[in-house]
């Protein structure tokens, strides 16, 4: 990425990783309500804005309505667990198109295997962990698109140490998620893995698609 560039854009990041530590150390309830939910919903939306203005064509429109959904979804999930997980899902069915519409040429057989693993190995991990609460066909429904995203990052044209890493992290922090609502794991556990793994997740993706596109734009 040119210097000039790098001086202009960084600030948008720069901002993603400030709301998203400073919410991670007063999630607990320091700051209370709507604020709280705004500033959770600010680490993604500066990746959202990043991605809009650094993106580049069709794709770069889809990775900044991505991360758009999550900042939405993390405010929303706020005030409704279930119309924030359909936000989310929404989010996740752009991101699949996005990477089925960028395929690698070629993948190897254990990249497949992951592949398959998260498509399959999500919803059914889901299933196990909620079962028998009352909505957990609901839950395995979601971790069905949740693993499919995950599969289609892992086995697009994108980066796989990035984008697929961070689909990935967004997985594992959705069964932790879910573990955590069955009572599986404690809340004080959860709430140390779950923000870090998914913003982690978000910031990995949104760079790593959008440094590929403006390579490819720019080759």
């Amino acid at each position: 990425m040119p210097k000039r560039a790098l001086v202009e854009h960084r600030p948008y990041l720069v901002l993603s990783l400030l709301f998203a530590i400073t919410y991670f150390f007063v999630m607990d309830g320091k700051v209370g309500g709507s604020w709280l939910a705004l500033w959770k919903g600010a680490g993604v939306g500066f990746l959202a804005v990043y991605a809009a203005h650094r993106g580049v064509g069709r794709d770069g429109a889809l990775i900044a309505i991505v991360m758009a959904l999550g900042a939405l979804a993390d405010v929303v999930l706020e005030f409704s667990f279930i119309i924030g997980g359909a936000i989310f899902a929404l989010g996740h069915l752009v991101a699949i198109w996005l990477y089925m519409s960028n395929r690698r040429p070629s993948t190897t057989g254990s990249q497949k295997m992951t592949g398959i693993a998260l498509l399959l190995g999500t919803p059914i991990l889901a299933a196990l962990l909620t079962y028998p609460l009352e909505n957990w066909a609901l839950v395995a429904l979601y971790a069905l698109v949740v693993g499919a995203m995950g599969g289609a990052a892992w086995t697009s044209s994108f980066p796989r140490y990035r984008v697929g890493v961070g689909a990935v992290l967004f997985v594992v922090s959705d069964l932790i998620i879910f573990a955590r609502e069955s009572g599986q794991m404690p809340d004080e556990i959860a709430e140390w893995l779950v923000w870090p793994l998914y913003f982690a997740g978000q910031f990995l993706i949104a760079t790593g698609v959008v440094q590929t596109i403006r390579g490819k734009s720019e080759a």
